[in-house]
């Protein structure tokens, strides 16, 4: 590729629709794919563009209707370029006015060419002097500017070159930030990275229809945010993804490390199944059991669905609370026909609706992981582990159907939630460093159970996808539906990384709140079905098409704790002993 070789030239276009730009004769249009990245060359400011459609266009009508014989290639060559030609559509994201201008204006270039040999010698040497400054600054010190005009007529388009991408994304060793490399240009070998504090500000999405690898693409971001420590993650694994070993797709069986695996000095799993995560041979997982005074009618109000309870049900549980306190679903188990005719008789409350309550409320003794009463709080360890900066993933094991789901990680979180909520009002009033809470990422699948427009209001994910960070607590949501997440939660979703969608529902919720993002709706429906993601959000400059980055034996390298790597193989076996006698093996 040769980035000094133009492309094409700017013909018509406006702000709000787009460029349209005419490839030049030598320039094949099936060089041009939907999602490539490309810059234009203005008179005074270099725009940054994305490819959002290619065309096919004639000079006259009679080319059409009498085309050349498909044997006849010397007439085709002849009109290439003057009777038939190609059109590309770019939409200008960002805007950069370099202070030399020389530097990265190829026209000027020529200009200096043509000067004399000896004056070129000399730019040639002042070039790379600059260029060197150049690869060495800090993304601080680039002032990327949001498009406010567009270029002039017959402006030349190039192929984006490795600085551009750098002054745009950034690269992942840039002292002054938490750069993150999420994966690469469709075409080029050079990293985009997100920015993980501004990440962890907001709440976030990885979207993708089933099989497009949104749970790889989500131990990506999970490993970065624990590599960077840029902050600490609470992971509800519903389906034992993330924690320790994962099945990787493909025709062939093969197995990808959890992130117990990659940073075991860093991460802690909590089990709602020790059975089936013993089974799975994780031989350190901590025990994790719910009580029934931990759930409050709305917890119950989440899972009426999954339930089958109706509205008077829900309101004679009101009355149970309000009479028996926190213990009100255990006393409620244990009351007989008399006893809640009696209540009913004193109480006002409906017979018939809290007898229905009551049996449908007894699914809940299927549950593994509740118990009439827990002698140990084990949601304050699971706070305790994040107060010392461990990331913290609860696997449900054989416990993964919705019900159990729904309500596990509303009752945690809320309680979570509240105690963070305190934390922040402490640190507000106290101002001291030393007091500010560590920012939480919630990781949850299935979010638009908890996120769709009926429940919104009764969730606490609700309430945290609408902080933004208030109170240092964001969510990571991993969906195939998006369109079932309420559109008001939907806009305050900050970074977007959506893997391939065919809905037109679904299509439309990702662009939810984004300006523009009509013109990105093509891009993201001609996404390869594995590894390519569309991200775009408050983590990245501008939208961005990506060969996401591999999970395999170099990532590991790459981004694991090295000290677990080093450890000698006496104590890897010892440990590994340890392990199995702890089991019982």
């Amino acid at each position: 590729m040769d980035l000094d070789k133009p492309l094409g030239s700017v013909i018509q276009g406006s702000l709000s629709s787009g460029l349209e730009v005419r490839l030049h004769p030598d320039v094949s249009v099936e060089d041009m794919r939907v999602g490539k990245f490309l810059v234009v060359q203005g008179v005074r400011s270099r725009f940054f563009c994305m490819l959002t459609d290619v065309c096919l266009g004639t000079s006259s009508q009679r080319i059409i209707a009498n085309p050349p014989s498909p044997d006849d290639d010397f007439l085709r060559e002849v009109l290439a370029g003057s009777g038939t030609f190609g059109t590309v559509n770019l939409t200008p994201m960002l805007m950069f006015t370099p202070q030399d201008l020389t530097l990265r204006n190829p026209y000027l270039e020529t200009q200096n060419f043509r000067s004399g040999q000896e004056n070129q010698n000399s730019t040639s040497e002042s070039k790379k002097s600059k260029l060197a400054s150049f690869k060495t600054q800090s993304s601080e010190e680039m002032e990327l500017l949001p498009v406010k005009t567009i270029p002039s007529h017959f402006s030349q388009v190039y192929d984006a070159s490795e600085r551009d991408f750098r002054a745009v994304f950034g690269w992942e060793d840039d002292p002054q930030r938490r750069n993150f490399a999420i994966g690469q240009p469709l075409d080029m070998e050079v990293p985009i990275c997100l920015d993980l504090d501004r990440f962890v500000e907001r709440s976030n999405g990885v979207f993708g229809k089933s099989g497009t690898g949104k749970s790889f693409l989500t131990r990506l971001l999970l490993s970065g945010i624990i590599r960077k420590q840029a902050a600490v993650n609470l992971i509800f694994d519903m389906h034992s993804e993330y924690g320790w070993e994962a099945v990787s797709e493909g025709k062939q069986f093969s197995t990808v490390k959890g992130l117990r695996q990659l940073f075991p000095s860093q991460v802690q799993v909590y089990t709602l199944d020790p059975e089936s995560t013993k089974r799975r041979g994780i031989r350190d997982a901590q025990e994790l059991y719910l009580s029934y005074d931990q759930i409050e009618v709305e917890d119950i109000a989440l899972v009426r669905g999954e339930l089958n309870l109706s509205e008077a049900s829900l309101e004679n549980a009101i009355i149970l609370r309000n009479e028996f306190g926190k213990p009100w679903i255990t006393q409620l188990l244990n009351m007989t026909n008399e006893e809640i005719q009696e209540f009913c008789d004193t109480k006002r409350g409906n017979k018939s609706s809290i007898m229905a309550l009551q049996r449908k409320l007894m699914r809940l003794e299927e549950l593994k992981y509740m118990r009439s009463a827990c002698p140990h709080n084990y949601i304050d360890q699971i706070l305790q582990s994040l107060d010392a900066g461990k990331h913290v993933v609860v696997e449900f094991g054989s416990q993964s159907n919705m019900l159990s789901y729904m309500l596990a990680t509303n009752v945690m979180t809320r309680r979570i939630h509240s105690k963070y909520v305190q934390k922040a009002e402490k640190f507000l009033q106290s101002k001291n460093p030393s007091d500010r809470p560590q920012p939480l990422v919630i990781t949850i699948e299935e979010a638009h159970r908890f996120l769709d427009s009926a429940t919104v209001r009764q969730t606490i994910f609700g309430i945290i996808a609408r902080e933004m960070r208030k109170y240092f607590v964001t969510l990571l949501v991993v969906d195939q539906r998006p369109s079932g997440i309420d559109n008001e939660v939907m806009s305050q979703i900050g970074t977007r990384i959506t893997a391939l969608l065919n809905d037109d529902k679904d299509i439309e919720a990702i662009f939810t709140g984004v300006s523009g993002g009509q013109s990105l709706r093509s891009v993201l429906a001609k996404l390869d079905s594995k590894q390519q993601a569309l991200i775009l959000g408050h983590a990245v400059p501008m939208p961005v098409v990506v060969r996401t980055r591999p999970y395999d034996e170099n990532f590991y390298r790459e981004i694991g704790d090295m000290s677990w790597n080093e450890m000698p193989d006496q104590e890897v076996f010892a440990a590994a002993e340890a392990g199995k006698a702890d089991l019982g093996f």
